[in-house]
């Protein structure tokens, strides 16, 4: 876990947006999927489609900025145009420059304390 960046992010979708979220989504994973340093992406809807759980996971603080940078440029508008976010929890150990991003979105911290991850990367 050591220098990871981990987030979980839950959102209500405002009504009428879901379809247009899911397109955004879909979007979003493809562009995503090019950064070999986001080591997880994965997006979870409840059974009723009016929250969505996103969990990020990168390789270090260096790898978010670099995903974040892309983020707010291409998305974070439109995104916001179909969601809440309810909560934001981030996990590892974020820099100071993460953090400054991190908390204009509401986030709250947890450092870690136990467990461990079996994600493999190729780079």
């Amino acid at each position: 876990m050591d220098g990871h960046v981990t987030f979980l992010v839950e959102v209500a979708v405002k009504d009428g947006r879901l379809d247009t979220f899911e397109q955004l989504m879909r979007e979003m994973v493809e562009g995503t999927s090019a950064e070999p340093q986001t080591l997880a992406y994965e997006w979870y809807i409840s059974d009723d489609g009016g929250s969505v759980y996103v969990l990020e996971k990168y390789a270090d603080s260096d790898a978010f900025l670099s995903h974040v940078e892309g983020f707010l440029a291409k998305w974070a508008g439109r995104m916001m145009e179909c969601v809440e976010i309810t909560r934001f929890v981030v996990g590892g150990d974020p820099s100071t420059a993460v953090r400054e991003i991190l908390d204009g979105f509401g986030a709250t911290y947890a450092r870690p304390w136990g467990g461990f991850s079996r994600f493999v990367t190729t780079s």
